[in-house]
């Protein structure tokens, strides 16, 4: 690149930051964050906590848009214009590092806030059964082992279960969670036939499709990205299913109940352990380049810090805390403004 070139790079975005347009105009002075519909609720209290702590700050604005159209947006390019974070309930895919990357977003600083579950709930008093990845496969996959789905009952599926339609409120295309469904419970139940371990060596991506695709006949049923909608389906129908983050069932006990996978309930602990299949980290994704231009990021990022711990604020919202070393870690990246790298990313 000539330097001429570099120099008006960097110009350009040093004015889109500055909030500079031909008119003039002012920096945006609130810090933007979107992503993840499991994150929301954690990045939405650190928000509210933040603004308390630091009189005159004004709140960051949280938006829920998945994790995919989190990234879509977060890499779409530096300046006022567009979001400081992004959160996550899976880590960024190479892919979308390299449009970060194509669109002038250099400098990303990757940080792990946490664990999440997937949790498989139903309505107080509604349908009951203990589930298993290789239960969830059968049921939910598009075409089960490369076959037709036939399943039309839970008992079709496994004649122990209650002889109820298959219905499953769970998230769209796009999500995080979705993304975590597929490949942590639905996978896991398809891996182990011998068939699919075959088709995995002679072709990997029809392997991919025919163990993480999902029914698409409304027996699963996708609910866009807002989880409390789930909550609500499943509340008022005693023989549906839902799909969410474990924090939308530890604030909604009142409502639902959790059902078993392998014969673990789905609480802290057994999350944290990963005793309950789905367990899984969340993220949080920062701009380096708007560290120092968007006023309140740095603080944000302390608060989430303080807030992580199994002690702390969002533990009280249902996040599983990370293992020592682990938070230690990526307090370590916040300190240093640590920017990651492709290594590993797929």
């Amino acid at each position: 690149m000539r330097l001429s070139t570099k120099f008006a790079l960097i110009a350009a975005s040093a004015m889109a930051l500055a909030g500079c347009d031909a008119a003039g105009g002012n920096s945006r002075d609130f810090v933007r964050v979107v992503g993840s519909s499991t994150v929301f609720p954690f990045a939405k209290t650190v928000a509210e906590n933040v603004a308390i702590a630091n009189a005159g700050m004004k709140s960051p604005l949280i938006e829920s848009t998945g994790s995919g159209k989190g990234f879509q947006l977060f890499c779409g390019g530096v300046g006022a214009d567009t979001p400081d974070i992004t959160g996550a309930s899976r880590r960024i895919k190479l892919s979308e590092f390299e449009t970060c990357q194509a669109n002038n977003v250099k400098d990303v600083i990757e940080v792990k806030v946490g664990l999440d579950g997937i949790a498989f709930a139903s309505a107080q008093g509604g349908i009951m059964m203990n589930l298993t990845p290789k239960i969830v496969y059968e049921a939910l996959a598009k075409s089960p082992y490369g076959k037709e789905q036939t399943n039309v009952l839970w008992s079709d599926v496994d004649p122990s279960l209650p002889g109820e339609p298959i219905l499953v409120y769970g998230p769209p295309s796009g999500s995080g969670t979705r993304d975590a469904l597929a490949e942590l419970v639905l996978e896991a139940g398809c891996k182990d036939n011998a068939d699919m371990k075959a088709l995995k060596e002679s072709d990997e991506d029809r392997y991919d499709q025919v163990c993480t695709e999902i029914r698409d006949d409304q027996k699963y049923v996708s609910q866009g990205e807002q989880d409390n909608l789930i909550v609500q389906k499943i509340s008022t129908n005693p023989k549906a299913v839902g799909v969410f983050g474990y924090s939308y069932l530890e604030e909604n006990l009142d409502k639902v109940q959790g059902l078993p996978m392998n014969g673990s309930e789905p609480t802290y602990e057994n999350i944290a352990s990963f005793a309950y299949p789905g367990a899984r980290p969340l993220y949080i994704y920062v701009k380096k380049a708007h560290v120092d231009a968007i006023p309140g990021i740095k603080e944000y990022l302390a608060e989430w810090e303080k807030s992580w711990s199994a002690d702390g604020a969002l533990a009280k919202k249902g996040l599983v805390a990370a293992p020592d070393d682990v938070r230690a870690e990526n307090a370590a990246k916040i300190a240093n403004l640590t920017a990651m790298t492709a290594d590993g990313l797929q």
